[in-house]
């Protein structure tokens, strides 16, 4: 009886927006690990939710982070929809030496100076967020260009947004997160053999 209440004052405390982005998030992933081009839309929903939200609790590069991926939504979804000769859709293709070392660079650079940006703001976490924003940038980046490793970064990056949204009471957020991972790998392990 005392789970039942416990379970029915968390899900109280739920807000509309938060459910909203958790259930377009869900399906975006979803759809993108399947190669399914209806995942952009979803997505644009799902960022404008979350970013209403990251800002609400204070997690600023998180919530820049919705803008940037509201851009490279509209962009994948140009992406995906340019068509290559032999194939429906715009082709799966391996991350090349160039762009592993400017994802590198670019997480680096981006983590330290928004970090330090951060730090005298009341943004929580503002190294950690500031890495996991750089990391999402780049696999977005990639997502939209249709990298195969972009699902590797996400496996990493969600792994750790995990924690970090139980620890600021995003708890649907972190559990979408969790569900996330096992979505990425299965779209890795997908785009895997499609690769071009």
């Amino acid at each position: 009886m005392q789970i039942a209440q416990a379970l029915q004052t968390w899900w109280q405390q739920q807000t509309w927006q938060e459910l909203t982005g958790f259930t377009t998030g869900l399906l975006c992933v979803y759809l993108a690990a399947k190669n399914i081009i209806w995942n952009w839309p979803l997505a644009i929903i799902s960022v404008c939710f979350y970013a209403y939200i990251f800002f609400e609790k204070h997690l600023f590069a998180d919530a820049g982070l919705q803008i940037y991926l509201l851009i490279m939504n509209v962009y994948g979804w140009y992406h995906w929809s340019k068509k290559s000769p032999t194939d429906n859709l715009a082709p799966v293709v391996k991350i090349n030496g160039r762009q592993t070392w400017v994802a590198i660079f670019s997480i680096a650079a981006v983590t330290v100076f928004l970090g330090s940006v951060l730090r005298y703001t009341s943004a929580s976490y503002p190294y950690l967020d500031s890495f996991c924003a750089a990391c999402s940038v780049v696999a977005q980046v990639l997502l939209a260009r249709k990298v195969l490793e972009n699902w590797l970064i996400w496996t990493f990056v969600n792994i750790i947004y995990v924690g970090i949204y139980i620890f600021k009471d995003l708890h649907i957020t972190a559990l979408m997160y969790a569900i996330y991972i096992p979505i990425v790998i299965s779209g890795y392990l997908d785009w895997k053999k499609e690769v071009k």
